[in-house]
């Protein structure tokens, strides 16, 4: 059994903070590039536009890439992905499972079928994202938060 100190203040959000800074900086960077390239360079307004267009569409891909988040609250649980978004009570969620080589957590749940949850990747944080795997894990097992616990106050885990 989970004791209630490890718990995380709710609501929390998980998602994998290094690799969002990392995706959006490499896409500003990028879109910058390209458009101060398209202005100097002498060509045609179609073909700066085009620049310009793939810059955008380059930073709108790593803004995509960037979207994952896991959050949690006193109702259930919220997992965002890439295109998708999914809200589970906390009685749908049997598991949280993170396996040495898995690209993310999975959630296991009482339908039978399992939910990828990408906001919580080993990728580049390794140990935040084993953390807040275990957070999860923690609150899921105890089936949500109790009353009067220290999961009942607001708090928020960007890492």
């Amino acid at each position: 059994m989970t004791d209630s100190a490890e718990l995380p203040a709710l609501p929390v959000t998980f998602r994998p903070t290094r690799t969002r800074v990392v995706l959006m900086t490499a896409g500003v960077v990028v879109f910058v590039a390209l458009t101060v390239v398209a202005l100097m360079l002498q060509m045609g307004g179609g073909e700066r536009a085009s620049f310009i267009v793939t810059g955008a569409l380059f930073l709108a891909v790593l803004a995509l890439l960037s979207r994952p988040q896991v959050t949690a609250d006193p109702q259930g649980v919220t997992v965002v992905n890439l295109t998708t978004k999914r809200r589970l009570e906390w009685a749908q969620i049997i598991a949280v499972r993170l396996r040495p080589g898995d690209p993310w957590v999975s959630l296991d749940l009482a339908d039978g079928t399992s939910l990828p949850a990408m906001g919580i990747q080993p990728g580049i944080a390794k140990r935040q994202a084993l953390a807040h795997a275990r957070a999860l894990r923690a609150l899921v097992d105890q089936g949500g938060p109790q009353e009067g616990s220290a999961a009942g106050a607001a708090g928020r885990t960007d890492g």
